[in-house]
């Protein structure tokens, strides 16, 4: 259980810390690890953050690294579930806010 009131990690960036460092690979040589589609723009793109993690994505990371693509995936709908929540509460919170006493 992820706490509430803090942002989840982006998966990027645990791709980045908890893997690639690791393993000393930068965006480039992973994404030749990765092959196909991949290109270093778009794995700089997931470790910035300016890209997410889709079906795909989760498969090829859990493929590359050994890990689930379940790992990956549940990554990914934290931080996305998080950054909906923060978008519908800067609109107008469901819950009100409690009055001081």
């Amino acid at each position: 259980m992820f706490p509430k009131r803090r942002k989840p990690t982006h998966p990027g960036e645990i791709l980045q810390e908890e893997f690639l460092k690791p393993l000393q690979m930068d965006a480039k040589k992973f994404a030749s690890v990765l092959g196909g589609n991949w290109s270093e723009l778009k794995v700089s793109a997931v470790i910035s953050g300016a890209e997410g993690v889709s079906d795909q994505t989760a498969h090829d990371f859990a493929e590359a690294l050994g890990t689930t693509v379940e790992f990956w995936k549940r990554l990914g709908q934290h931080y996305h579930q998080w950054e909906q929540n923060q978008k519908t509460n800067e609109k107008g919170s469901l819950k009100p806010w409690k009055k001081a006493q």
